[in-house]
């Protein structure tokens, strides 16, 4: 009966997460102890009717308890050898200073990531029982996790990893094991209360369950799966808000800080952890007081600037924008301009076209994202036009720099313009500007620079500067 029970919880499993389809070549990770035992025994059972292959057994010999991890991996070994597997094995590598399970976990998660790449399997099935599960939730609700870490241990993730037991208990899997005759491997270590997650299993959940609620277990599964089903849904609707609501430039990614702020809490933290994720690859040592740091800056923007240091990231407020960036701009150069040609600004987020054209009456004209701009940047003489020419240049803003555009009374500085038009201060060194030597020809946004304006009545050559922005 538990046989039957353990196969249809599986298969329950496997269905409801879409964890295996057709086709998929799979190989169980297989430590030696009664879980992972049981994993490799029900896949190949259930192998014929979900259409997969079991295609090897996959052990990491951690070295934490000497001759008993040795006999562990001589066992695994003959157990794929009597079951006709292929056997893939790793030893841990010297482990000096940090946190010792943190990272035999990462040495294990590339050794299973090395299998796939090398086309060993097309995923990875741990073991991981609802007992794991729950003991999991509570450990982490001890440390104060959020939502997604009361999530626990993930059915199934992106890189390949598989968890079929999930829905059973280990007594049902050491059952299913006793049933069939199959023998398994005891980790004494299990047994050693160092280790935060023995006290857990061995002395805080029995006592819990005893006096407060004895089906805890199945409890914290159950929390679990609801924070997962949250999980998925918050992730997906939290990254098709951020596609529209992101601006990547070359300093980090923007944010705008009223936007943010109109959002409910809940919808504002979750839009903050995503950010943060992009701008520095992950969310380590991201804890909910960063997250909230972040919404009350967004909360300032009418003081005009403020600054966060979270964990590896920078979050800057300049007028209505948030940046979170994780290191310096670079320097932008000077490109020299020849016509034609097109050329992207030092932002990324403008082509500028530069030909040369016979001049038509009107000095400037815009249409909608894309202006084109008529100077007179030579005199009446090709080979002065020609010489002329080659000192136009493309960079970004410097301090200091001003001119007057077209329509203006007197010479003004760019930083009052960036002021007065609210341009945050990280944009500013990447503001898409053409100069002659020291002087401004053109500014995005602030137009054509006055003494550079085409006299179309005295008949000189122009060159016509169109800029469009990117969609």
């Amino acid at each position: 009966m538990v046989v039957a029970d353990v196969l249809e919880g599986v298969l329950t499993t496997i269905s409801r997460y879409n964890m295996l389809r057709p086709g998929d070549r799979v190989i169980a990770a297989v430590s030696g102890g009664p879980d992972s035992t049981c994993l490799l025994h029900v896949l190949l059972a259930l192998a014929p009717a979900l259409g997969i292959e079991v295609s090897g057994v996959a052990h990491f010999n951690h070295q934490l308890r000497g001759a008993e991890s040795e006999e562990d991996e001589r066992f695994v070994g003959r157990m794929a050898q009597q079951l006709g597997l292929p056997l893939y094995t790793a030893k841990a590598t010297a482990r000096a200073g940090g946190n010792l399970e943190s990272g035999l976990r990462r040495h294990r998660r590339e050794f299973f990531n090395s299998l796939l790449q090398r086309g060993a399997g097309t995923c990875i099935a741990l073991g991981h029982t609802r007992d794991d599960q729950a003991e999991t939730v509570l450990f982490r609700l001890l440390r104060g996790s959020g939502l997604p870490g009361l999530a626990g241990i993930l059915p199934a993730t992106a890189e390949g990893v598989v968890r079929p037991l999930l829905g059973t208990t280990r007594a049902q899997a050491e059952q299913f094991l006793h049933d069939r005759g199959i023998p398994w491997r005891q980790d004494s270590s299990n047994a050693d209360p160092r280790y935060a997650r023995n006290r857990i299993r061995l002395q805080l959940l029995p006592q819990l369950e005893r006096e407060w609620n004895p089906r805890l277990r199945e409890s914290l599964a159950h929390l679990a799966d609801l924070a997962f089903e949250e999980e998925r849904w918050w992730t997906r609707e939290t990254r098709r808000v951020a596609r529209a609501a992101f601006q990547r430039c070359p300093a980090g990614i923007e944010l705008h800080a009223g936007e943010l702020s109109a959002l409910p809490r809940a919808a504002a933290r979750r839009l903050v952890r995503e950010a943060i994720r992009q701008a520095k690859g992950d969310l380590r040592r991201i804890e909910f007081r960063h997250v909230e740091a972040v919404i009350d800056l967004a909360l300032q923007r009418g003081s005009g600037a403020g600054r966060l240091s979270l964990p590896r990231l920078e979050v800057v407020l300049s007028f209505d924008w948030l940046l979170l960036k994780t290191q310096a701009a670079a320097v932008v150069p000077e490109i020299p301009v020849r016509a034609p040609g097109a050329y992207r600004s030092p932002d990324g987020n403008t082509l500028i076209r530069v030909e040369v054209s016979r001049p038509k009456p009107a000095a400037y004209s815009a249409s909608g994202a894309c202006a084109t701009l008529k100077l007179d940047v030579w005199g009446s003489q090709a080979e002065k036009q020609s010489h002329r020419f080659r000192e136009l240049r493309l960079r970004g803003w410097r301090a200091g720099d001003h001119y007057r555009p077209i329509g203006q009374s007197r010479d003004r500085k760019l930083k009052e313009m960036f002021q007065r038009a609210r341009v945050p201060s990280w944009r500013r060194p990447f503001w898409p500007i053409l100069c002659m030597g020291q002087n401004i020809v053109w500014s995005s946004g602030f137009g054509m620079a006055a003494d550079f304006a085409a006299n179309a009545a005295a008949g000189s050559a122009v060159s016509r500067v169109g800029s469009r922005e990117k969609s």
